[in-house]
């Protein structure tokens, strides 16, 4: 199968429409977080959104804890996924999937180790995908993605092998990588921000390889 391919960092209309010209099948708006690449106004991300055509998936990526806030967020945004990038703190999915019924929920989890694969297994059955990326939110500045670092892909194997729903994977993937980790994980989507950009500019030679190789082609 070949895998769905998330753009992720997308900060404009045009990098939106580059994205979606090479074969992108989701892109990802990053709204504030506590550092990392690629945040934009929640304004902003849904100015985008609204260009963006079906059925290219629109994810707001939220650092956002409370099921309330992350409404809140949703409602400002308005996108057709949610990316919850760090743990819910109050509230639950089910609370979530009530409010918004119509929107997709995706929960990050950062793999750092053995209980990775556990916290991923627990959540899977309660949310409609999740992501597996290499940040570190137990650290004093929460690193909630978009490191550039890659993790374990043993452990993301064990994690896509046991998951009840879609495994999305991330972290430090470029067209160099890509390959190599979709054969060991073998993903339902990847997703990539800094691997695909030079100077913080979207990369159109670096897109049309990652996208290339990404499918097999």
């Amino acid at each position: 199968m070949i895998p769905r391919i998330k753009i992720c960092c997308i900060c404009s209309e045009n990098e939106a429409k580059t994205a979606i010209e090479f074969g992108a099948s989701a892109i990802g708006l990053v709204a504030r977080m506590p550092n990392g690449p690629g945040p934009i106004s929640d304004e902003l991300i849904r100015q985008i959104a609204e260009t963006i055509p079906p059925p290219v998936a629109t994810f707001l990526l939220t650092s956002e804890t409370t099921v309330r806030k992350i409404i809140e967020h949703h409602n400002r945004a308005n996108t057709s996924t949610i990316q919850i990038v760090d743990s819910l703190s109050s509230g639950t999915y089910s609370q979530l999937k009530t409010a918004l019924p119509c929107v997709k929920i995706v929960q990050v989890i950062h793999v750092i180790d053995e209980r990775s694969v556990d916290e991923a297994i627990g959540i899977s059955a309660m949310v409609d995908a999740i992501l597996l990326d290499s940040g570190n939110p137990k650290l004093k500045i929460k690193e909630l993605g978009g490191t550039g670092r890659i993790h374990n892909w043993k452990l993301s194997r064990q994690i896509r092998d046991k998951s009840k729903c879609p495994v999305f994977l991330a972290g430090g993937l470029n067209p160099e990588n890509v390959r190599n980790a979709i054969e060991e994980v073998q993903p339902f989507a990847v997703d990539v921000c800094s691997g695909v950009r030079t100077g913080g500019h979207l990369d159109r030679k670096k897109l049309r390889l990652f996208i290339r190789n990404a499918s097999g082609f």
